[in-house]
């Protein structure tokens, strides 16, 4: 039971946990958005207010297509902010806080493993070998 107790506990299981929960809510508070704001305003432009309320029949068979454009927007909606509010800021985080080389530094490979490393480097970064700078 201990170990049961454990694995529960773990954070990765937690966070996990919290990101469903909020994500579930968050994506109802963008469907309440797109339902009620978007595709009223998309519609009175069409003069159909309500997207869901669209379908054709085909042999007694009913197709709502409406629905399936509350969706897509929805869809489109969630897409595009977690691409500005997530992985934006992520990838611009990560590009500062990685080790890139300036393109203008001059390079020389390691003697040990031929890794390019800065010509005045006196350790490699890749093999940690000592090497003689070279000026």
């Amino acid at each position: 039971m201990s170990g049961f107790k454990k694995f529960l506990l773990r954070g990765n299981l937690v966070d996990l946990a919290v990101a469903v929960v909020i994500g579930t809510a968050f994506a109802k508070v963008v469907t309440a958005v797109v339902a009620d704001l978007v595709t009223p305003i998309i519609g009175a432009f069409g003069k159909k207010p309500d997207f869901a309320q669209l379908f054709f029949s085909i042999n007694s068979s009913r197709f709502a297509y409406g629905d399936l454009i509350n969706n897509l927007i929805t869809f489109i909606v969630v897409a595009a902010v977690i691409y500005f509010v997530v992985i934006v800021p992520v990838a611009k985080m990560t590009g500062r806080l990685s080790k890139t080389n300036d393109p203008t530094t001059p390079m020389r490979e390691c003697p040990e493993c031929l890794s390019s490393i800065p010509v005045a480097a006196s350790r490699c970064m890749y093999c940690t070998a000592v090497v003689t700078p070279s000026e």
